[in-house]
């Protein structure tokens, strides 16, 4: 289950109806990426302990999380570039409130 869908990120880039469904494959792309990337950083799936029957709503800062990430990468699409940056702060910090550490 994703929690941010696609219609959710074109919200997120600003994208108005007259821009169509050109990029829609590469913004599903970004998204389920973003989606990967945040339960990685976090340790655990977040659909297997937020959302379901008896668990706690899916807290909004991982939404937004995904949804700056999966943002940022549709508009920063090269990895390397002049002036290429780091994955935004934001997001980290969004996250590690929610980081499961094991050792």
């Amino acid at each position: 289950m994703a929690i941010v869908l696609l219609a959710e990120l074109k919200e997120q880039l600003a994208f108005t109806d007259d821009i169509g469904t050109a990029d829609d494959a590469l913004m599903q792309r970004k998204l389920d990426a973003a989606h990967d990337h945040v339960e990685r950083l976090l340790g655990f799936k977040i659909e297997e302990t937020f959302g379901g029957v008896d668990q706690d709503p899916i807290p909004p800062a991982l939404i937004e999380a995904v949804s700056q990430l999966a943002a940022w990468w549709y508009e920063q699409r090269e990895a390397a570039s002049e002036g290429a940056r780091e994955v935004p702060f934001g997001v980290r910090e969004l996250v590690s409130g929610y980081q499961e550490f094991t050792f």
